[in-house]
């Protein structure tokens, strides 16, 4: 994400502007100072202190390895490096950078996650239920993505709500659970998430519910995009 998804400065769709054309299909590859490693069926197949962190438009970054430094795995020649090349995620168990496992794909060392405190206004109905009413939030703010407003489950209707079985994976928050409104006799599904166990450095996140404005309706003050 950042530099490359959402809106970041290399996005099709930048938050920004360049003062000059940006050319077509670029890409930012730079050193990753960081001991890379990845296992198949409890085998260490990649071990690498020489990795490439590789930016593509509308992509995550991925790593790219000299080619001495994978054993096993399908590989991929990277284009903008001679001598290195790339691996399929999904092709291998567990990816490790240092000894902490990373999923989904690899952190952006330009992406931020900022959860403030804060009075804004946030409102939700569904169904013409009022299921939040408050203005004691946190306001996430995160790189290329559009800020939201989270809300302490003790400011919410919750026996209106059940965990549903959905989950999606955060590099940088952790998993997000999601959860069904039950209004008027009908089942709204996954209207809204939480990080019931968030990584450490966002554990103030955890059990905090954020609602999805294509779901249900929200109202909030939070800053247009200008």
């Amino acid at each position: 994400m950042s530099l490359t998804t959402g809106k970041g400065p290399l996005s099709a769709r930048p938050a920004g502007r360049f003062t000059a054309p940006m050319p077509d299909h670029v890409a930012y590859i730079e050193p990753f100072r960081r001991r890379v490693r990845a296992t198949k069926d409890g085998r260490t197949v990649i071990d690498s202190e020489r990795v490439l962190l590789v930016h593509r438009q509308g992509r995550p970054p991925t790593y790219a390895f000299p080619v001495g430094d994978v054993e096993g795995p399908p590989t991929e020649p990277e284009p903008d490096a001679t001598g290195y090349v790339t691996v399929p995620w999904d092709a291998l168990d567990s990816w490790f950078e240092e000894d902490e496992q990373v999923f989904g794909h690899p952190r952006n060392p330009y992406h931020r996650v900022d959860g403030l405190r804060s009075r804004r206004q946030l409102r939700v109905e569904a169904g013409g239920t009022t299921l939040v009413d408050t203005d004691e939030t946190i306001a996430v703010y995160e790189t290329a993505l559009e800020p939201r407003l989270y809300v302490d489950p003790r400011l919410v209707q919750m026996d209106l709500l059940t965990m549903s079985a959905s989950h999606t994976y955060c590099p940088y928050k952790g998993t997000a659970s999601y959860w069904t409104a039950h209004v008027g006799g009908e089942a709204l599904e996954d209207i809204a998430w939480s990080y019931e166990d968030p990584l450490p450095e966002f554990a103030p996140l955890r059990h905090f519910l954020s609602f999805d404005e294509n779901r249900v309706v929200v109202r909030h003050n939070l800053p247009a995009a200008v």
